[in-house]
């Protein structure tokens, strides 16, 4: 491994994507990285936003609408992209979603754990809510903190560092392109390749759920509207 690529895939939610943006800039790696921020679809006003940030922090903004027509979420774009980039550049991959917060240190101690564990598929980092205590989607990491242990449960790209040897072995073009969301298949793809995943309860990220996907909040205080837009209109397709 030579280098680490970074990547947060954004789509509105302007606030917290810069705070989490500003937070990545802050990272002290012991490895050459890239950060790159890939804008999906969002608004004018907000793409201008991404663009003076762009001018303040240290990474490259690229406007998916430069390259497709397909209409958001483009996360397979974002993976196939990056995944041949990563293959050509020998780097691991690193994705910060925009809707965590993380710490100077969180990416460097993901890759320490990469160097002691060579069995390593992926490495992500467990995810917190405002008062410390563990929240969606790892809440079933209870009982482990402060621990790095190996799991066969789905863990979470909030915060993922994915190995080169992954990366080569998982073949990002053959994801199913009618699917949203792809955490779940590639961390069982990580296990069937023979690697094992690793969350890491010791390096908490602060995590607001559902930032980019605020539908989602209506399992909460809908259902009816909640189960609707998942169902029907097909929003969080994911296997």
């Amino acid at each position: 491994m030579k280098e680490i690529r970074i990547v947060t895939p954004v789509k509105n939610s302007i606030e917290l994507t810069i705070k989490s943006i500003e937070a990545v800039s802050r990272s002290e790696l012991s490895l050459p990285h890239t950060y790159t921020v890939y804008n999906d679809f969002s608004t004018s006003e907000n793409t201008r936003k991404l663009e003076s940030a762009a001018a303040h922090f240290d990474f490259t903004l690229v406007n998916l609408a430069d390259f497709t027509i397909h209409p958001s979420p483009n996360y397979l774009f974002v993976l196939q992209r990056e995944q041949q980039v990563a293959l050509e550049a020998d780097a691991a991959l690193c994705v910060v979603e925009s809707d965590v917060i993380i710490r100077p240190d969180t990416i460097q101690r993901l890759h320490n754990v990469l160097l002691t564990h060579p069995d390593a598929g992926l490495v992500s980092a467990v995810t917190m809510d405002s008062k410390g205590s563990i929240n969606y989607p790892h809440a079933f990491a209870a009982g482990h903190e402060g621990q790095v242990f190996s799991t066969k449960e789905n863990v979470s790209f909030c915060c993922a560092l994915l190995t080169p040897e992954l990366l080569r072995g998982c073949n990002f073009s053959q994801l199913n392109p009618s699917r949203t969301w792809y955490d779940p298949v590639i961390c069982r793809r990580s296990l069937e390749l023979g690697f094992s995943n690793y969350l890491c309860v010791d390096t908490p990220v602060l995590h607001f759920p559902h930032g980019s996907r605020p539908w989602r909040l209506l399992k909460e205080t809908n259902r009816f509207k909640y189960y609707w837009y998942k169902i029907f209109r097909k929003l969080d397709k994911n296997k």
